[in-house]
């Protein structure tokens, strides 16, 4: 993945966190996704578990639970961590350009400029990348985030690399109802934010991560589904 999506945090050496490494891409243990209804791709709970853990600092938890009686990747960030889980292999835009993903949070970061280094944190993430290894920085990706406090619809560029385009699809406290589903058109969303009509893009990620705040959090991830385009919804 694109070394020219980076941070610099604290003095320490330059670390990707808006992207994922090269080196990590390259070892990426993929695998295959679950059978769900017909043209469709499905990653469990238990499969996305299974995706390569990468660290941009300290180790976010994450761990196979059961909430309100499903399975569910369980992460809890204390301590300033920063790590997700990676997937990284072909998804056909022109067969499945429909994601769908369900999750709930613990609670948010209240008071945080998310649009400033120091604020880059966030309860719940899903990345979508469309990475390119050799001209790294044609590298664009979309952050589907649970903001703190921007309000649903809204985007930013990433504090740390312009190319990642912050997009928050919930808002705020969670509500009591618990799990929250979302739809999005990837290529639709290419299109709207990057200018990209793509066929394909080849990474996805979780993450929850409290490095810049320093405030605790966690959440829950149900499973993921890439969806035929007549099964999907247009992009808010």
């Amino acid at each position: 993945m694109s070394v020219s999506l980076r941070k610099r945090r604290r003095g320490r050496a330059t670390r990707v966190r808006a992207s994922i490494p090269l080196a990590l891409v390259l070892s990426l243990c993929v695998l295959p996704a679950g059978a769900g209804s017909p043209g469709e791709r499905v990653f469990t709970p238990e499969q996305i578990l299974h995706w390569d853990a990468h660290s941009f600092e300290g180790w976010t938890r994450y761990q196979l639970v059961r909430k309100d009686g499903r399975p569910a990747v369980h992460a809890v960030c204390k301590g300033g961590t920063a790590s997700g889980l990676f997937f990284r292999g072909k998804i056909d835009l022109r067969k499945t350009p429909v994601i769908e993903w369900s999750w709930q949070i613990a609670g948010t970061l209240s008071g945080v400029d998310e649009k400033s280094r120091s604020g880059d944190d966030y309860p719940a993430r899903l990345y979508v990348v469309d990475e390119h290894s050799l001209l790294r920085w044609r590298t664009r990706a979309l952050n589907y985030v649970w903001s703190s406090e921007q309000p649903i619809g809204s985007d930013w560029p990433n504090a740390f690399a312009s190319q990642a385009r912050m997009i928050a699809v919930e808002s705020g406290p969670p509500e009591a109802s618990g799990w929250v589903r979302e739809r999005r058109n990837l290529r639709r969303d290419f299109e709207r934010y990057h200018g990209r009509s793509l066929d394909a893009v080849n990474a996805l990620a979780i993450m929850t991560d409290c490095d810049n705040t320093g405030r605790p959090t966690e959440a829950w991830y149900g499973r993921i589904r890439l969806l035929p385009e007549q099964d999907g919804s247009s992009p808010q």
